[in-house]
């Protein structure tokens, strides 16, 4: 009797699994939740997407800032106008990290080049060195 009632709990769990995406019904592994790769990473990307789009254009925002910051500064240090700065689009609310110097000086990064602000509107633009962590 406990057999029988074992096999017909075992029938309908097997009956109740379908795909996750597609509803096609599962045969195989018990944990097995989707039918194909397809249909695997088809409902990851979806479960995923409004996070993917808001990475996806905060790293926009990121790779123009070091862009701009490669493309004035080539040789690793040199001193621009906000307003240059600001002209090429370069966005300020957006950087990797920060380095704080002994001094307290702060230092931006967006990836390995960055930026310090000087008197008057000037910063001074800096490639990250090997003992910047």
């Amino acid at each position: 009797m406990l057999t029988l009632l074992c096999e017909s709990l075992i029938v309908k769990a097997m009956e109740k699994r379908a795909c996750k995406e597609c509803g096609q019904k599962l045969a195989g592994r018990k944990d097995q939740k989707f039918c194909s790769d397809y249909c695997r990473n088809t409902f990851n990307n979806r479960l995923n997407e409004d996070a993917t789009k808001y990475i996806r254009r905060i790293n926009n925002i990121l790779r123009k800032n070091r862009r701009i910051l490669a493309q004035l500064n080539p040789k690793g240090k040199k001193t621009v106008d906000g307003i240059t700065l600001a002209e090429e689009g370069f966005n300020f609310h957006y950087y990797t990290n920060m380095y704080t110097t002994k001094t307290g000086s702060v230092y931006y990064f967006c990836y390995e080049q960055g930026y310090i602000k000087l008197d008057s509107d000037k910063y001074m633009l800096v490639h990250k060195q090997d003992y910047v962590k």
